[in-house]
């Protein structure tokens, strides 16, 4: 089993075809390191496909989600700026179906209006 401790939305845009090592790349250039049983998430520019790369201590996994129909609920680059965004468990769950994981602490909590 993979082992992740912290999640990070990486908000720029990549292309798909990139692989692990380029996109491990990515996250040196930007942060400065990979840090183990970390996991970096990925999306090409239309939000339709992902890509979770994880730094396990001694090699590199690389995962891939695409959909069908739809769009990913991604951080726009305006509002996020280069670095990457740490995420929860409950709003990567969110992310990868879908759903708006940016309100899930708002969402949990239902108000008078």
């Amino acid at each position: 089993m993979i082992r992740i401790d912290a999640l990070w939305l990486c908000t720029q845009p990549q292309d798909m075809r990139a692989g692990a090592e380029r996109l491990l790349a990515t996250v040196v250039n930007t942060v400065g390191g990979a840090t183990a049983h970390h996991g970096y998430l990925f999306a090409n520019a239309r939000a339709t496909r992902l890509k979770l790369v994880v730094h396990d201590g001694f090699g590199v996994w690389c995962a891939t989600r695409r959909l069908h129909a739809g769009r990913f609920v991604w951080a726009s680059t305006a509002t996020a700026g280069a670095a990457p965004l740490q995420l929860t468990a409950p709003q990567f769950e969110a992310l990868v179906v879908g759903l708006p994981w940016q309100r899930l602490p708002e969402l949990g909590v239902i108000r008078r209006a």
